[in-house]
């Protein structure tokens, strides 16, 4: 799609603006939407997506970051995942565990992951979910010694066990 400006360039940048129910697009090319005034997010200046999120992933004060540490795999620096805000491969997550586990406290609350399930594996992984807090509630019994309630919740766990095919 050519800029609807020039019709020169390519249009690189696509603009949609809504005003009392009115839909407006543009599409233009670098140049012409820099003279047109659009300069980004809802006038703002345009920003590198990597930039936004590591000024989310800057360390806790009490918990300085390890000057030159880098991930044995990639050679990604420790202070270059907390700027960019992207890890270079697999291995980092375990390299700088202490550290991710930080930023997604800070970010989402929790390190444990709450969100949705997709709805072609959600059933096997609500009764997988369900199990283990059945195990959990299983445990508290015993050490309760609340054995009818920790009965019931071990035949709960075999019916259950049972409906995933006999495993566990």
């Amino acid at each position: 799609m050519l800029c609807e400006r020039c019709g020169k360039k390519p249009a690189t940048v696509h603009y949609t603006e809504i005003t009392n129910n009115k839909k407006q697009e543009m599409h233009l090319c670098e140049e012409c939407a820099r003279e047109a005034g659009i300069t980004g997010f809802g006038g703002m200046p345009q920003f590198v997506f990597q930039d936004f999120l590591g000024g989310l992933f800057e360390p806790e004060p009490e918990a300085p970051v390890a000057a030159g540490r880098r991930c044995p795999r990639c050679g990604l620096k420790e202070e270059d995942f907390l700027r960019r805000g992207i890890l270079g491969c697999a291995e980092c997550y375990s390299e700088f565990r202490g550290t991710v586990e930080q930023v997604l406290h800070r970010i989402h609350g929790t390190v444990q992951h709450t969100g949705k399930v997709p709805a072609r594996g959600g059933k096997i992984s609500g009764v997988k979910q369900e199990l283990a807090r059945l195990r959990r509630e299983l445990e508290m019994a015993v050490r309760k010694e609340e054995f009818e309630k920790a009965a019931k919740l071990r035949d709960r766990i075999r019916e259950l066990e049972k409906s995933l095919g006999g495993g566990k």
